[in-house]
């Protein structure tokens, strides 16, 4: 299926934790309200200022599986002894509609993700990586969300994480963050040339330059 037949376009953003991907994600969707974001599913516990339907959608172990036996998510993951999920329904239904949709997911997702629609819509996929690992440690600590024990699992998940950082389409160091967004709105924006986009949105105008 050529670009000018795919429908919508899937971003999908990877990093190991403390990268700054939540961060990066939250602005670029302020500075582009085109892109709808998806809503995982998880198991884990809520944190400080979260909101159930905002970050995640939050439910236990048990409806997890019950969601997973109905075949409700596009993909699932194990992550740091949490379950993640991605609504099926709620993706396509997206696609349809000829959305741009944005995932924050870990690295297994995204090649599923990629693995299945690729061939019906357009598919980028984004990593961000931090400048050095003692940086991406130094964030962990810093945010004060995880014991020490956590944080060790995290950067041990950090670094077999970032041994596929080559299947990414794009690759992002968030050493500064306004930098770091400007790549990432910069994707945004080259992607929404992409010919079937273009053709979508501008329908009228090629009919009409072409008719001439």
């Amino acid at each position: 299926m050529t670009n000018s037949m795919k429908k919508g376009i899937i971003y999908l953003i990877a990093a190991p934790s403390g990268a700054g991907k939540s961060s990066l994600v939250k602005a670029l969707l302020q500075k582009n309200p085109d892109i709808d974001l998806s809503i995982s599913y998880t198991t884990r516990a809520m944190r400080s200022g979260e909101e159930n339907g905002r970050e995640y959608n939050f439910v236990s172990i048990e409806q997890f599986e019950i969601m997973k036996s109905n075949n409700e998510f596009i993909e699932y993951a194990k992550v740091h002894g949490n379950y993640y999920g991605t609504s099926r329904i709620w993706l396509e239904k997206e696609l349809q509609q000829n959305k741009q949709i944005l995932l924050e997911i870990d690295w297994q997702g995204a090649s599923q993700i990629k693995r299945i629609f690729a061939a019906i819509t357009n598919v980028i996929y984004v990593f961000i990586l931090p400048p050095s690992m003692q940086e991406l440690k130094n964030r962990l600590i810093s945010r004060a969300q995880d014991s020490e024990d956590v944080i060790n699992l995290r950067i041990k998940g950090a670094k077999e994480e970032i041994m596929h950082v080559t299947d990414a389409d794009y690759i992002i160091i968030n050493e500064d963050f306004n930098t770091a967004l400007d790549n990432l709105l910069g994707i945004t924006q080259i992607a929404n040339l992409i010919s079937g986009i273009q053709f979508e949105k501008n329908k009228q105008l090629i009919a009409g330059l072409s008719s001439i």
